[in-house]
């Protein structure tokens, strides 16, 4: 029995089909993310070779990671604490998981907005994207964020004694108000889906 055919894709009119190729100018955007990623990489292996040196004794290496994280104290830092390596390794994790955001953005955006990936069947293929849409990658980011900013205020809360109590309350503030926001989107597209459902039935 012969296999049916594919349909030839229907050919459009020129304004429409210049329209629809609008969205490939995304595509240096998505390219630029990539470049990102690599900057996003190179700086955590720095990070963490200046960690592995200030273990051995480094002290040029101890300056450098107590100048990135921002760690004061009363008296000259002469060796690794506890507290700098704990700060230094929440900045690592925070350069992880913003690292995984741009993957979602990358990956999931190019295949929501651009052309598909044609994964299906692939061994590597992300278990989340085979069944992304727009309102799954909107739900998946604020969730993301809620992450990254709950790395950023553990950090400013175990150095909490070099940042003003202003700085304190703000950051705790805008952490609530993004969980607020992806509580709501959650939420919105909780509605949505029970609607479309409705619709169906």
């Amino acid at each position: 029995m012969r296999a049916m055919s594919t349909p030839a894709p229907r050919r459009l009119p020129p304004l429409p089909a210049i329209i629809f190729a609008s969205r490939w100018l995304q595509l240096p955007l998505y390219l630029g993310l990539i470049l990102a990623q690599g900057v996003y990489v190179f700086h955590f292996w720095v990070e963490l070779v200046h960690l592995v040196e200030a273990a051995f004794g480094n002290q040029e290496a101890l300056v450098k990671l107590v100048s990135s994280i921002g760690y004061k104290s009363d008296f000259t830092v002469t060796a690794l604490n506890e507290t700098i390596i704990m700060l230094v390794v929440l900045a690592l994790i925070d350069v992880v998981m913003i690292s995984n955001l741009l993957i979602m953005v990358i990956i999931g955006g190019y295949e929501t907005f651009v052309s598909r990936l044609d994964l299906e069947g692939h061994p590597d293929q992300p278990e989340w994207l085979s069944h992304v849409n727009a309102s799954v990658l909107k739900v998946k980011l604020a969730t993301a964020i809620i992450g990254i900013s709950s790395i950023h205020l553990l950090k400013t809360f175990i150095n909490a004694a070099n940042y003003d109590e202003k700085v304190l309350i703000w950051q705790t503030v805008i952490h609530i108000a993004f969980l607020f926001s992806a509580l709501a989107i959650a939420y919105a597209d909780k509605i949505m889906a029970q609607t479309a459902k409705t619709q169906e039935h």
